[in-house]
């Protein structure tokens, strides 16, 4: 990894992706302490410490946007939603599914929908952040104009921040998206890390409750890498074939097939599900209803861990079904002369590789389950309070910096094969 970072820098193409990233990194970090006028910055940090983890889990999200109440506050959860959503719609729309087969033309088109949702769902989900802090006092004034420009200002700093993305994902490394979630977790460790110090100062834990926290994080992170690093190989076997008087084919590959297929991607989606209705509820606290969603979805709750890990089996399935369709890759492999050994080409190897990957998809599912609720439990047990980087926290984290070093590697085996030409 270092070798790769080192190389990465003397690379002049992949150095100025890595600066223009670092940039986009500090651009996002300034838009975080830019407040939205007429917020009263006092009543805002009593509403995280009285929200639960559910909003110090939000202001996490954010970089630490919300708790400034900045036009960052609702990050770039209106975007995952409507990515969520236009997803969904694709596999049920036949015109939209249409869309997704045209290639890049009909990718484009899907993009600019997302983008039309994410602004409809961030406006929505703006205003009501305008009512629900009306009802906490932390508004200076109380008038309609205010709850506008609250709302404006919070759906132009959601929509700049996809256009943020979308400039790293285009100029920078990796995924634009992963790395501004990525971004605001990492600079939210400074925070947490004294929050703990003074926790040990003032005899609320001990030593041993925070070394317990660092062997489940380190065990955390070498199991995440040790999934995401782990496949399952299906031999394929290239029939001989001559053309004119050439021989192709007749090599042996294999099909990977990763046990993480789908990333981080699943525990994104399942967070920001489940903090959508629990950001709602709170616009409306005191009435029952809201009172109870707030309470079924509270961080750490039965209901909440449950549909937790529910939501992200769910979303491991449904992200690795639409990146690895066993019938295309049945059907190229047929094309090409390519063959499983002891099995028929067409249907018979797709159904085969179908069922692999179920089983292989549903043990990283449960993984990746079972490691965003583990240090739930594990910070009760240990009593360490107002600390919320948690397992969903590190997922994310070491998901990210994994597929971004791949990311930089691809780019430096793509110039080194591009010097070989040369």
């Amino acid at each position: 990894m270092l070798d790769a970072l080192k190389n990465s820098l003397k690379a002049g193409d992949l150095r100025k992706r890595i600066m223009f990233t670092l940039l986009m990194f500090l651009v996002f970090r300034i838009g975080t302490h830019i407040p939205v006028p007429g917020i009263n910055a006092s009543a805002m940090e009593a509403l995280i410490k009285g929200g639960g983890n559910i909003l110090g889990f939000f202001d996490v999200i954010s970089g630490g946007a919300f708790k400034r109440f900045s036009i960052f506050a609702m990050s770039i959860t209106p975007y995952i939603n409507a990515s969520i959503i236009m997803q969904l719609l694709t596999v049920v729309i036949p015109k939209l599914e249409q869309l997704a087969k045209e290639g890049e033309e009909g990718r484009k088109k899907i993009t600019q929908y997302t983008r039309y949702g994410t602004v409809i769902l961030g406006f929505i989900q703006a205003l009501g952040m305008a009512f629900t802090l009306r009802a906490s006092g932390a508004l200076m004034t109380t008038g309609m104009g205010q709850f506008l420009v609250i709302a404006v200002t919070l759906t132009a700093g959601t929509a700049f921040l996809m256009w943020l993305g979308e400039q790293i994902t285009e100029k920078g490394i990796g995924n634009g998206i992963s790395l501004i979630i990525f971004a605001g977790i990492v600079a939210s460790i400074p925070g947490a890390l004294y929050r703990i110090g003074d926790a040990l100062k003032a005899g609320t834990i001990n030593f041993f409750s925070v070394i317990m926290l660092v062997v489940i994080g380190a065990v955390v992170i070498a199991a995440v890498v040790a999934v995401n690093e782990g496949q399952r190989r299906i031999p394929v076997q290239y029939a001989k074939r001559v053309v004119g008087r050439r021989v192709y084919g007749g090599q042996s590959t294999h099909i990977p097939l990763k046990v993480n297929q789908a990333g981080v991607i699943p525990v994104i989606f399942a967070s920001s599900i489940l903090l959508f209705p629990t950001t709602i509820a709170n616009f409306f606290r005191g009435k029952p209803v809201a009172d109870w969603i707030i309470d079924a979805f509270r961080w750490g709750g039965p209901t909440h861990t449950i549909l937790y890990a529910l939501f992200i089996i769910f979303f491991t399935y449904f992200y690795t079904a639409i990146t690895f369709n066993p019938m295309d890759v049945a059907d190229n492999m047929r094309k090409y002369g390519g063959f499983i050994p002891g099995l028929r080409p067409g249907r018979p190897t797709a159904e085969f590789l179908d069922k692999i990957l179920t089983r292989v998809t549903l043990s990283g599912a449960v993984f990746l389950a079972l490691i965003a609720i583990l240090p739930t439990f594990v910070l009760v047990t240990t009593k360490i309070q107002n600390v919320y980087f948690g397992g969903t926290g590190l997922l994310i984290v070491v998901g990210v910096a994994l597929e971004t070093m791949k990311q930089v590697e691809s780019h430096l085996l793509m110039r080194h094969y591009q010097g070989f030409m040369k």
